[in-house]
């Protein structure tokens, strides 16, 4: 089976619906990976563009866009090794109000057991299992 990545402007033509013949072919893409045709990976890169995009182009907010991208994530014929990572970072985007890399970058921190972040963003004390470190 053929394996590709798929790249921010496409995923983001499938949610917007917009321009609407740029979302017809996107959306034909993932009807092939969803009919067992192609396998798409969603790169962590690519989700945190799409983040972006939505809420800062579009207006979404957090509770819009997590359960959207979380479902396309999900979606048979989507493939990927940080799926899991992905998906927790999702989750704390849109419960902890905190930017997607951030979530990110906490979520694999406490993957590898590193309990402690320096940062000017305050929004790293929101998690409880971190330890944010201002710089002196």
């Amino acid at each position: 089976m053929k394996q590709a990545y798929v790249d921010a402007n496409v995923i983001l033509r499938l949610v917007t619906g917009d321009p609407p013949d740029m979302a017809e072919k996107a959306a034909s893409v993932f009807r092939q990976a969803e009919d067992g045709r192609l396998q798409l990976v969603i790169d962590a890169i690519v989700l945190a563009e799409c983040v972006w995009v939505l809420s800062s182009f579009y207006g979404f907010v957090p509770a819009d866009i997590a359960p959207i991208l979380r479902m396309l994530l999900i979606s048979e014929g989507i493939v990927g090794k940080d799926t899991t990572e992905l998906l927790q970072a999702l989750t704390l985007y849109e419960e902890k109000n905190i930017d997607f890399a951030d979530a990110l970058l906490a979520v694999r921190m406490l993957a590898y057991g590193v309990r402690e972040v320096y940062s000017f963003d305050e929004h790293f004390d929101r998690i409880e299992s971190l330890t944010r470190t201002s710089p002196e």
